[in-house]
């Protein structure tokens, strides 16, 4: 980096923690271990998982919050600054990381992509382009590809409690395989290949099991269809005889309810696990319960549930 860039990202830096300020003590200060960040919900609940009683794991995106807007504050810079360990998704769906990566220390923080290894899938946005879909722990196979990398990450932070991390792995990778047995269970027993949901978010889960997903808007819920396209997925809804519109857990599903109507279809919840409810947090979910939940209703849909 240049000189001059690297003296203003310092000055950056300590702009930010002026303004985020000394006041409290913040979860990592009050825990030990690891300091763990990560950008998106599931990658911070395999964290946790792996990582167990080494790690002190903080979710950037607050629990009801549309990662898809999410922009964090100087405080949440500042905060990320201290990391340990900063895990993110590269395809696409954080367009704060570069900013974030700027501030972090090399030479102190672990830095982890954790899609990496991970061949992107390419889906309509709803404007007319094609866009790599970020959602790719929705497929529990590539999934456990992400939890290897943060095994790694958390073994090169903390190389000490290397064999712990790999023993939390070792069982969280069992689960993985579990869910995996459950969607293919679903495919293979379905009447239908395709389902309808309220955003391209389940291109990964769909070509893993030989699915069709028919999206009402694109990768990111905001990117609505316009006329046209609506029509287009109420006919192709009409075709496939579709019982059950998918609606996310997050965003408000108006498009969805149009379609539920026109096509007199069930409405049921695919949750695209970006974040947690407050609700949802409250009540102990996580990656697998809310997979597993996805499941069952997927399985409604495909006419494979009993």
């Amino acid at each position: 980096m240049p000189r001059d860039k690297k003296l203003l990202v310092a000055l950056s830096l300590v702009m930010i923690l002026m303004a985020a300020g000394c006041s409290g003590e913040t979860q990592e200060d009050s825990g030990g271990g690891l300091m763990v960040y990560a950008s998106v919900y599931p990658l911070a609940d395999f964290a946790e998982k792996i990582g167990g009683k080494h790690v002190n794991v903080t979710l950037l995106v607050p629990p009801g919050v549309e990662p898809h807007d999410f922009e964090p504050t100087p405080r949440d810079l500042a905060r990320l600054s201290r990391a340990d360990v900063f895990i993110y998704n590269g395809i696409g769906f954080e367009a704060w990381i570069k900013k974030a990566r700027e501030i972090l220390d090399s030479e102190r923080t672990v830095t982890v992509d954790a899609s990496a290894s991970l061949k992107p899938l390419y889906s309509g946005s709803g404007k007319g382009r094609q866009e790599a879909d970020p959602h790719v722990w929705l497929d529990p196979v590539r999934a456990k590809k992400m939890a290897e990398a943060i095994r790694d990450a958390l073994i090169k932070a903390d190389p000490d409690h290397a064999a712990d991390y790999r023993t939390n792995f070792d069982r969280l990778s069992r689960r993985f395989d579990e869910l995996d047995r459950t969607f293919r269970e679903i495919a293979e027993n379905a009447e239908k290949r395709e389902f309808v949901v309220s955003h391209s978010a389940f291109g990964y889960l769909a070509d893993r099991y030989g699915l069709r997903q028919i999206a009402i808007s694109g990768l990111s819920p905001s990117d609505e269809p316009g006329p046209k396209e609506l029509k287009a997925v109420i006919e192709a809804a009409k075709r496939h005889r579709v019982k059950v519109i998918f609606f996310d857990s997050l965003v408000p599903g108006n498009l969805a309810e149009t379609v539920k109507e026109e096509v007199g279809a069930e409405a049921l919840v695919l949750n695209p696990l970006e974040g947690l409810t407050p609700q949802e947090e409250k009540s102990g979910e996580d990656y697998f319960s809310i997979m597993e939940k996805n499941a069952e209703n997927l399985g409604k849909a495909l006419g494979s549930a009993e």
